[in-house]
C-alpha cells in the first residue's frame, strides 16, 4: 500500500483533515478536535494534498464550484454509482434522496442511497451536503447539521452572485 499522508486543513467551519497518497485523494473529513491534531513533516506533502487544500482556499472564497484534483473512491460499486450521482448535483442546487435513487437507476433504494450518502469520505468535494429529505428539510451530515446548512448557504450565496454578474 501507498504511503498514506495528512494535511490539516483550517476552513470557516472547523478543522479538516486531508488524507491522501503521493496519487490521490482518499478522504476529505472534519476533524472536531478540541486540540489541534499536531503532524510532524518529517517531508514535503505530495503536490495532490497542496492542490485540494488550494481549491477548498477557493471554493471557501466563493471562486470554485466544481474540484478537478485526483481523488479515490472506496466503497462498493452501489455506493460508488450514488457517490459519481452526486457530483453531478450542480453547486447551489439540492437533491432529495429518491432523486438520487432515481439517478441511479434503483427508486427503491432510497434508504440505501441514505446510507451511501452518510458513508463518503470526500466531504464537500463528493456534495453530499446537497441531499436533502424530500419534505426540503435537512438530513444527516456525517459534518454536522450546522455545517451543512453553512455550507447550503455559502453555495446558494456565490451561485445567485454568479447570476447577478
Amino acid at each position: 500500500m501507498s504511503k498514506l499522508y495528512v494535511l490539516n486543513y483550517v476552513s470557516p467551519i472547523g478543522e479538516i483533515e486531508i488524507w491522501g497518497t503521493s496519487e490521490a485523494v482518499h478522504s476529505i473529513m472534519f476533524s472536531d478536535r478540541d486540540v489541534p491534531l499536531t503532524i510532524v513533516k518529517e517531508e514535503a506533502l505530495p503536490q495532490v494534498l497542496e492542490e485540494c487544500a488550494s481549491q477548498l482556499d477557493e471554493y471557501f472564497k466563493g471562486e470554485r464550484h466544481e474540484f478537478t484534483f485526483p481523488y479515490a473512491f472506496e466503497g462498493t460499486d452501489f455506493q460508488q454509482r450514488v457517490w459519481n450521482a452526486l457530483v453531478k448535483v450542480a453547486y447551489g442546487e439540492t437533491a432529495a434522496y429518491k432523486d438520487i435513487a432515481l439517478a441511479i437507476g434503483n427508486e427503491k433504494a432510497i434508504r440505501a442511497v441514505g446510507s451511501a450518502n452518510g458513508k463518503n469520505k470526500l466531504s464537500i468535494v463528493i456534495p453530499c451536503h446537497r441531499i436533502i429529505g424530500s419534505n426540503q428539510k435537512l438530513t444527516g451530515y456525517a459534518g454536522g447539521l450546522w455545517r451543512k446548512e453553512w455550507l447550503l448557504q455559502h453555495e446558494k450565496h456565490f451561485s445567485k452572485a454568479i447570476q447577478r454578474s
